[in-house]
């Protein structure tokens, strides 16, 4: 694929979390700058609303408002050459959580703060499926001396329930469902893997026997060197595009993991993508380090998220 990208915005604080609106804009989160923002079709930003914490993932819900991933909070490294980036548990620190914005009044409010596994301790990425539940990972946080284990939940959107799914995962980031909702795909950040688990119903998955999985996935692919994943996004084929740290990039890998493949990007710290345009058929990608939007025509069309594009 060549690649050649045109820069949307810039200036942003470690963006995440893109959504391609229906109207052509783009609703982003701002990590460091810690705002739900939207970038116009002509280019401006604007903050819509000031957050607290860490927002990270952000996905439009059954009832029209953002659902937000709130990691807690990080500690920061900024640097000339290498621009922004995270470097563990911010010292403010109290917890994480889900929330919702209201897009239009920019009313925030917290959905969720713990499961009956305990607090939340650092949410990144969220996936609705077609019934109306999400599901969404806990990263963890980093500390100087230890790390949480990460989990996966599925949670309604009313706020009546939360459920710890899968545990235990290595820093869980990347999420999304397959087109059918029969597979739900987790990349992990620092162990550079992408697993699958098969879903039996909405809010269940049927685990793999240990002890070839750990914690009932299948994995798909486990990448080489020094790699670490990101969040995703499918495509239309249902390979799983993942936004590819330290390599920054993009690596596309096909359902079965056979067939991998990595498109360069101009910044370490690639994060995130999503589909939007006609066809969906352009990638939205945040290059967080040095807080540009990107775009780039994508050669299959996106999968369409549901309560966005379906």
């Amino acid at each position: 694929m060549t690649v050649r990208i045109q820069e949307i915005a810039a200036g942003l604080r470690f963006p995440e979390g893109p959504i391609a609106m229906p109207d052509g804009s783009l609703l982003l989160v701002e990590i460091e700058g810690r705002t739900l923002t939207r970038v116009g079709t002509d280019g401006r930003v604007e903050r819509i609303v000031q957050l607290q914490g860490g927002p990270n993932g952000a996905a439009l819900g059954p009832d029209g408002k953002v659902y937000i991933c709130n990691n807690g909070g990080f500690k920061w490294h900024d640097s000339a050459e290498h621009g922004i980036r995270p470097i563990g548990q911010a010292d403010d620190y109290t917890g994480g959580w889900i929330e919702t914005v209201d897009l239009a009044s920019g009313r925030v409010e917290r959905l969720y703060e713990r499961s009956e596994s305990g607090p939340l301790r650092g949410p990144n990425d969220l996936v609705f499926d077609r019934q109306g539940g999400f599901w969404f990972t806990d990263h963890g946080k980093t500390r100087a001396r230890d790390v949480d284990r990460g989990s996966v939940y599925y949670a309604r959107a009313d706020g009546s329930s939360i459920r710890e799914i899968i545990f235990p995962l290595w820093s869980p980031n990347g999420i999304g469902l397959s087109a059918d909702e029969r597979t739900l795909y987790v990349a992990e950040t620092f162990t550079g893997r992408i697993w699958a688990f098969e879903l039996s119903a909405p809010g269940e998955i049927k685990p793999q026997p240990w002890p070839h999985s750990p914690q009932g996935g299948r994995l798909v692919a486990g990448l080489p060197g020094y790699q670490n994943l990101d969040s995703l996004a499918l495509d239309s084929a249902g390979n799983i595009c993942v936004a590819t740290l330290s390599n920054g990039g993009i690596t596309v890998v096909s359902p079965c993991g056979a067939h991998i493949e990595h498109i360069p990007m101009p910044d370490a710290m690639t994060t995130n993508l999503c589909f939007g345009g006609p066809s969906l058929q352009t990638a939205f990608i945040t290059l967080s380090s040095t807080g540009r939007l990107v775009a780039m025509e994508w050669e299959r069309p996106g999968l369409g998220l549901n309560f966005l594009n379906v």
